[in-house]
């Protein structure tokens, strides 16, 4: 039987998320409406898809042996898209580029501004993530990411190495020894659930018995926070034309293997087909190699 798109990607929407209110807020309608369609599907299969629990919802065995097909089914469905796309030669439209919240927050919103004053006809949408959404599907156009891509399908159209420094308030200096050590430093990190992310578990292994004095799970209040002066934060030392005034300063620490990391830059291969993707991608790989970050090898 023929199972509409739509439909597969509300069924692929609940099992990734977990639940239908999950579901819901991903595909941005009413948890009835998800509900709804939900309870039709599986009465035109004549099979239950999900176990509904106060946990949220999990696969049965035949809402298992439809995930992966679902999965395939839109990675083509990005890819549809990107060729209807690829038609349109002139580089104008809405381009959706994911990245960290720092990036999104430092480099990414004054990209934009500058992007829409030189180029009127393109347009961003920057999606704030500390997940990486799925670029084959069509989540987003080009990402920003910290990691290589190893997903089949996937291009690395730059790769810059940059250092990473421990930047306190100008308050806080002043009252740390003069060569502090990184367990003499209070310190701002992720709170749970994302305190899996970088810099919690590499601060973990280089401090015994780390325990942060400030945790947030969002990166502007934990900026804020070092601003008033109450710890200290990882940063990258990522200077470029956009970067604002700040009262941070830097200390001379050695984080020892976490010192330097990578930014990657990332697309599906066919978005550069995308007029509008590749000229976007053109002018952030022109901004960044100006930061003086070296290219990766």
């Amino acid at each position: 039987m023929d199972i509409p798109w739509e439909d597969v990607r509300l069924f692929l929407a609940v099992a990734e998320t977990g639940s239908l209110s999950g579901a819901a807020r991903k595909l941005r309608i009413g948890q009835p409406t998800v509900s709804r369609r939900l309870a039709a599907l599986e009465y035109s299969l004549g099979a239950a898809l999900f176990r509904r629990s106060v946990d949220g919802a999990s696969l049965t065995s035949a809402g298992e042996r439809l995930l992966v097909p679902a999965k395939k089914m839109a990675e083509w469905a990005g890819e549809v898209g990107r060729a209807v796309d690829s038609s349109d030669r002139s580089p104008r439209g809405l381009v959706r580029i994911t990245a960290s919240p720092y990036l999104s927050f430092d480099f990414l919103a004054p990209f934009a501004a500058w992007l829409a004053g030189k180029h009127p006809g393109l347009r961003l949408e920057v999606l704030s993530s500390v997940q990486y959404l799925d670029l084959n599907r069509g989540e987003a156009d080009l990402a920003l990411r910290s990691k290589a891509p190893t997903q089949e399908g996937l291009k690395q159209v730059l790769a810059l190495e940059f250092e990473n420094t421990v930047c306190v308030s100008k308050s806080l200096a002043a009252k740390l020894p003069r060569k502090p050590s990184l367990s003499d430093l209070p310190w701002i990190a992720w709170s749970p659930p994302l305190d899996t992310l970088p810099p919690n578990p590499q601060l973990e292994e280089l401090i015994p018995g780390f325990t942060p004095a400030f945790t947030s799970d969002n990166y502007l209040v934990q900026l804020a926070a070092a601003e008033a002066g109450i710890g200290a934060m990882v940063m990258a030392r990522f200077r470029h034309r956009f970067s604002r005034p700040t009262s941070l300063v830097p200390l001379s620490i050695d984080l020892g293997p976490y010192q330097r990391s990578t930014l990657h830059l990332v697309c599906a291969k066919s978005a550069l087909d995308i007029p509008r993707v590749r000229r976007v991608s053109e002018l952030l790989v022109s901004e960044l190699e100006k930061t003086g970050a070296s290219k990766a090898s």
